[in-house]
């Protein structure tokens, strides 16, 4: 995995972690947030939702009592309206101090003062000096005490009131927050399963992704080596058997040319045998360098020093042929390869190049620097590229390009690029092209960079 793939996936499982952490810290504020309300909810606040009910039922039997009382005179009426009164004062005093808020000890407040006037109301009808029954005067005592017992209803009505308030608001708040909640985790699932959805992505794309791709090439590698393995081993076989009788009808043919040097239509047919014959040899050459590469013998020089000496040799012929071979100035870099190796696979490059030149046209060969992806491995590079205007390479031959005995040309091997491709990878290197039909082709052999050696000249070679 490269840094920027690294990078990537640590961003990635940081916001998960994140994301992980902003749930977890919501649902901890959330479930606070409800404790705090089940604290609110208690027995005693669930008991004052239903105060003003209790309230008037205690308030009922004292009027009832003093009704009696003032019906009959009964001493112990009386004693029993002021236990019931001294109770109904004392569960008033024990409901303020249930309740803090400014609101409900306001009530509260009124609602003590109101009682305090309803006692004193009650005891004027007790000490007015009336005899049993209701007298106009008892009558007006009891009406001011009906009216200080209405205060007292109306207060207790208005703590019906906000009690049921307090209810709703207590129940909307904890609606509000459980309805937040759900809110909250859904996102939080949502984006969770959604990051986890990106990482798997990326996991794919980064790590699964290329390890099946390298699968798939080192399979068709491996599949590709055996074959050219096998292959190399019967074309080893078959080469040899072929040399031995072709050095018998060489020798047999020099003879031959001797005794009829005098006909001049015999020499003519020895010629043409003989230069079959070197034909045949150098096919079986070919044969043999394909199935037993040579290994090269590394040496670190310039990069476009096999480029050079390749145009030289070769400028001459080409343009007998009104074919230009151009040499372009590149960076200096420093490769390690075997000289004479990378130069077979020049001259390879080149002649390919000029005969698909049809007519008048170039050849340019140049240094450049580059990043490649050699053996699983990112590194610089230096690419030794030939280029041509020829009519480029169809898509059919393509498929092929670098198939052992696959040719297009009457006269070849098929085995030219194949042989340039081994080679090339001997070095630890690529050989690469790129064509369009029509506008030309340029191969690319691509090279690890070295560091220059201590005694390197940085005069380029001629």
């Amino acid at each position: 995995m490269n840094s920027a793939a690294r990078l990537r996936m640590t961003m990635l499982i940081g916001a998960i972690a994140l994301m992980a952490g902003l749930t977890l810290w919501g649902m901890q504020d959330s479930w606070r947030r409800i404790a705090q309300l089940e604290r609110k909810l208690t027995a005693s606040q669930l008991g004052s939702f239903r105060l003003a009910e209790e309230f008037q039922q205690r308030l009922l039997p004292l009027g009832n009592l003093l009704l009696r009382y003032t019906a009959r005179r009964n001493p112990t009426t009386w004693t029993q309206f002021q236990e019931a009164s001294v109770q109904l004062d004392q569960w008033i005093d024990q409901q303020t101090l249930k309740h803090t808020t400014p609101r409900e000890l306001d009530l509260y407040h009124q609602l003590n003062a109101a009682y305090d006037d309803y006692l004193v109301a009650a005891a004027q009808v007790q000490t007015n000096g009336q005899p049993a029954g209701i007298s106009t005067e008892v009558f007006a005592q009891l009406e001011q005490v009906e009216r200080h017992e209405d205060r007292l209803r109306q207060i207790a009505v208005q703590l019906a009131g906000m009690h049921r308030e307090a209810e709703a608001l207590f129940l909307a708040d904890a609606n509000h927050t459980l309805a937040n909640l759900r809110v909250f985790l859904f996102i939080g699932v949502v984006l969770l399963l959604a990051l986890v959805a990106v990482l798997g992505v990326i996991l794919y794309r980064d790590l699964i992704a290329p390890l099946r791709r390298k699968l798939v090439q080192s399979e068709v590698l491996l599949e590709k080596q055996e074959k050219l393995a096998t292959l190399g081993t019967l074309a080893a076989g078959i080469a040899h058997e072929i040399r031995n009788p072709l050095t018998s009808i060489k020798a047999r043919l020099y003879m031959l040319g001797k005794r009829v040097a005098t006909d001049a239509a015999s020499t003519a047919d020895t010629g043409v045998i003989s230069s079959e014959i070197g034909r045949l040899e150098r096919i079986v050459q070919d044969v043999l360098h394909f199935a037993r590469p040579s290994e090269p013998q590394l040496k670190i020089v310039r990069a476009d020093a096999p480029l050079c000496e390749v145009a030289s040799l070769m400028g001459s012929t080409l343009e007998q042929g009104r074919v230009q071979l151009a040499l372009e100035d590149g960076p200096e870099l420093h490769v390690s390869i075997d000289t004479t190796l990378i130069k077979q696979v020049l001259i390879n490059l080149v002649r390919n190049a000029a005969e698909a030149i049809e007519g008048q046209g170039s050849v340019t060969l140049r240094v450049r620097v580059g990043h490649a992806k050699l053996h699983g491995k990112s590194s610089n590079v230096a690419i030794l590229e030939v280029t041509d205007t020829g009519k480029g390479i169809p898509p059919e031959v393509e498929k092929r390009l670098f198939d052992p005995f696959f040719t297009t040309k009457e006269a070849g091997t098929g085995l030219g690029l194949s042989i340039a491709a081994r080679i090339v990878e001997k070095h630890g290197g690529a050989l690469e092209y790129q064509t369009q039909p029509g506008h030309g082709t340029t191969f690319g052999i691509v090279l690890p960079v070295v560091p220059a050696p201590a005694t390197a000249s940085s005069i380029p070679p001629t």
